[in-house]
């Protein structure tokens, strides 16, 4: 049965060392998930019995070495450095101990943030999600296969805005590490092929403005580099 218009593209990401693309299904995100950074934001103390997870659309990514257009309706556009997961397999209930089978490999990305809409909304007790899920707000840069980097327990994380570095942690220091996100995620949605999960910012968070340049660095492993515009 023919569509009513054309759907459209797929989006994907390059994968690197390869000439094939990463399909994406969906993008989920972990708050909280560094202490320092929980403390900036306010929050006293993060229980591990409850974490806080939020989506955002698929076509939100922005692929490596593509422009980021500065978005609508807010003064505060802010950087949150992340280390991403691309999954190749999925399910409901996933052990913990199996959850790292799931995963095709890893990247780098910035969870963009209009941080004057989120908290005006978090003021009133209303849902984010404009803060948080609007176009190209997820920029995120080739995917490195699992098979060739292992799964990183330690690995320096680190974004410079303008050469000045603004966010520097080790993935040592994350709250759930991966295989707790996707155990957890599971338990809430059937993981699915094609998932991105953004694993949490560490603290140093803050603005980015028009023209500025960024460089955001899973050592080892992926290099993400744009500018806002």
């Amino acid at each position: 049965m023919p569509f009513l218009f054309d759907p459209p593209p797929v989006p994907s990401l390059p994968v690197a060392g390869s000439n094939q693309r990463f399909p994406i299904h969906r993008v989920y995100a972990i708050g909280r998930n560094y202490a320092d950074h929980a403390k900036e934001m306010g929050a006293q103390a993060v229980s591990r019995a409850n974490p806080v997870f939020f989506m955002k659309p698929a076509d939100a990514i922005v692929p490596e070495g593509g422009t980021v257009p500065y978005p609508s309706v807010t003064h505060e556009l802010h950087h949150e450095l992340e280390m991403v997961v691309a999954l190749a397999r999925g399910g409901r209930d996933i052990d913990v101990t199996h959850a790292l089978d799931c995963v095709f490999g890893y990247g780098v990305g910035l969870d963009l943030t209009r941080r004057d809409l989120q908290a005006a909304m978090k003021a009133k007790g209303l849902p984010w999600d404009v803060a948080k899920g609007f176009d190209g707000s997820a920029p995120v840069s080739a995917l490195r296969a699992a098979n060739e980097t292992g799964h990183p327990r330690h690995a320096r994380l680190s974004l410079a805005v303008n050469d000045h570095v603004r966010q520097d942690t080790d993935i040592a220091d994350m709250i759930f590490p991966v295989a707790d996100i996707i155990a957890e995620l599971s338990t809430l949605f059937e993981l699915k092929p094609g998932d991105l999960i953004f694993t949490g910012t560490p603290a140093g968070v803050g603005p980015l403005q028009r023209g500025d340049r960024f460089r955001a660095e899973l050592q080892g492993i992926a290099v993400l580099e744009g500018r806002i515009v």
